[in-house]
């Protein structure tokens, strides 16, 4: 086996693509559960071989042998025990047969033995079982050791005790199985698992979860591993179980909805996704689809232009580029409520609602950029007309998924040209999530390295390191998830942000104010304005939305309780705003200004929001 780290080489480039399952495929080839699916890598390689292949082909960056079960004890089933060895090393040469000079790594699959009918509960053979498939399998030279659904305490420990008897460790992942309250079925919790890992002087590479449940019921889970270690996790969920919507019971985990469940996984922290149970190459073609593009937009920042010697001129001072800024800067509370663009090309009710924000007071109007991943009017042109025909200004999200380095350099210059000088740069939702999959995303950069780029454009020169006729007057926003639960990281990206350029700052929506003041703490040596996002809950079920399928955003039990009180859709919406004021007059001291979101286009709600604070 290579001693060279190829497992986290390739994590710190981007996030990763397991494969998924191999017993599900190898059935659908009619080899059914009578059959020692191990054995197969002798008596049909062909078949096996077929499958690594087909999870190439769908994107995997990492594939799995056919060695989930290839131990002792589960041979012996099958009258197969003298053969461990043998099925053990033909699994790793099928899979690196498959991979040849592609750029895939071949992961040997050891699974649980403790809990196999065979074995007995004597530790001492237990550990000596998984050493002989571990030893076999590190002949064959695989690129790192997977120990893979791992539900109790006994087979941490067995894994840990065989490894620690290898002469050379390789690269080893760990990946547990347990229920959607982090606890496997015997009761142990996942910190209790982790801590059987401290009784060794070795380390994994990564930690995983997998199996045991489909992608909703592993995110609580995932959350709580996070927080527990700081090693890449990874994530490998089953196909999922049926789910019970307005009484039907539908199977939720199709390629795209499983895709998506990938995307939050990477969103909060996770390095590595693939499939379990119930999942095959079309489901791995998906996520490829969608985690590449997000995830590698990540590897781009900050941009690099042409290698040119340029004179950068002196931005324009912030409190010059606009009134919004001007408040901003000047220590003034800000108040501003974001307006979605029409889906088609009619805005003259968005003009009526920009209109009422101008006459109850709102400094400024958001304008976000395809949320969603949705189709809808130009943001610019939106952005133009409320300003021409509404006089108010706008702050227009301006998304990295939809266009080039050239053409988001063209329409920053568009925006000068026309006067739109407030910016927040969003990456952006991938095409997955909207209505038109199979759109190709861009990302040649994420909101960092186009914060760098506007900067630039400020200061007089564009990417290419060319003069351009006269300095931009952008005021640079950013996004930022005080709820992250890769809270070191998303700290990190805020810093890199401020060292970019961006001079403000808009949060996710903010239900419970302790994230906050512990981002607000935390970035406070960056001196930076903070305007927090506010999401006023129209229902209970928009309750639900907002807790279970948008990232970033933390919706606290008590909150789910209040709503869920209110019998009535009016209570409801009532209560949705108490809960709004409730937070703003909490934060009001500590942060530059609100941005209040009108939920369903409803503004009337929005301005409520803002006046009952004022």
């Amino acid at each position: 086996m290579s001693s060279s780290l190829k497992l986290i080489k390739k994590i710190n480039e981007r996030a990763v693509v397991f494969d998924g399952a191999m017993g599900t495929e190898i059935y659908k080839h009619d080899f059914f559960v009578n059959t020692s699916f191990d054995a197969l890598n002798i008596n049909a390689p062909d078949v096996i071989k077929e499958i690594h292949s087909s999870y190439i082909e769908a994107g995997s960056d990492i594939i799995t042998t056919n060695t989930f079960a290839a131990n002792r004890s589960a041979l012996m089933k099958f009258g197969l025990a003298d053969q461990t060895e043998k099925i053990n090393k033909a699994a790793v040469q099928l899979a690196k047969e498959c991979t040849g000079d592609k750029d895939v790594l071949v992961a040997a699959s050891i699974g649980p033995v403790a809990s196999t009918v065979s074995c007995s509960k004597n530790e001492a053979k237990i550990v000596d079982i998984v050493t002989e498939q571990l030893n076999a399998l590190i002949s064959a030279e695989p690129d790192l050791i997977i120990f893979e659904t791992i539900s109790n305490i006994r087979d941490a420990f067995s894994a840990m005790s065989a490894l620690q008897q290898i002469k050379q460790i390789p690269e080893f992942i760990l990946s547990f199985s347990v229920d959607r309250n982090g606890k496997t079925k015997h009761g142990e919790d996942i910190e209790m698992l982790i801590r059987t890992l401290d009784k060794f002087d070795i380390c994994p590479t990564a930690l995983g979860l997998n199996c045991s449940s489909g992608p909703e019921g592993l995110i609580k889970p995932t959350e709580k591993l996070l927080s527990l270690t700081k090693l890449p996790v990874i994530i490998q969920p089953n196909a999922g179980m049926p789910k019970e919507i307005d009484g039907r019971m539908i199977y939720m985990a199709s390629p795209e909805y499983l895709a998506t469940y990938a995307l939050k996984f990477i969103n909060i922290g996770v390095k590595g996704v693939g499939g379990c149970c119930g999942t095959g190459p079309e489901h791995i073609k998906e996520i490829s689809r969608m985690i590449k593009k997000i995830s590698s937009a990540a590897t781009r920042s900050p941009v690099k232009g042409l290698k040119k010697e340029v004179v950068l001129k002196t931005p324009v001072q912030p409190e010059k580029r606009s009134k919004f800024a001007s408040k901003i800067v000047s220590g003034n509370w800000v108040t501003t409520i974001e307006i979605v663009p029409p889906k088609g090309f009619d805005l003259s009710k968005t003009i009526e609602k920009a209109i009422f924000c101008r006459n109850a007071g709102i400094d400024a109007v958001n304008i976000p950029d395809g949320p969603r991943a949705s189709c809808r009017i130009s943001p610019i042109i939106a952005a133009l007309e409320i300003q021409n025909k509404a006089k108010i200004e706008t702050i227009l999200h301006f998304c990295c998924r939809d266009r080039n380095l050239i053409g988001m350099q063209a329409d920053l210059l568009g925006c000068a040209a026309l006067g739109i000088n407030n910016l927040l740069f969003i990456t952006g939702d991938p095409p997955k999530l909207g209505h038109f999959p199979d759109a190709s995303a861009v990302f040649d950069a994420d909101s960092i390295g186009m914060v760098q780029v506007q900067n630039r454009l400020n200061c007089g020169v564009d990417l290419g390191g060319d003069p351009i006729n006269e300095k931009t007057r952008a005021y640079i926003g950013v996004g930022a998830d005080p709820n992250a639960i890769d809270f070191e990281r998303e700290i990190h990206r805020t810093e890199e942000k401020v060292k970019a350029g961006a001079e403000f700052i808009i949060t996710q929506p903010v239900f419970d104010i302790k994230p906050l003041i512990h981002f607000l703490k935390t970035i406070k040596h960056l001196k930076i304005p903070v305007i927090a996002g506010i999401w006023p809950l129209a229902s209970y079920r928009n309750a639900e939305f907002m807790k279970n399928e948008v990232p970033g955003v933390v919706v606290p039990d008590e909150i789910m309780r209040r709503m869920a009180k209110a019998d009535t859709k009016e209570a409801q919406k009532a209560e949705g705003i108490a809960i709004a004021v409730e937070s703003i007059k909490e934060i009001r001291n500590i942060v530059n200004g609100i941005q209040v979101s009108a939920p369903f286009g409803n503004v009337n709600t929005a301005v409520e929001v803002i006046k009952s604070t004022s």
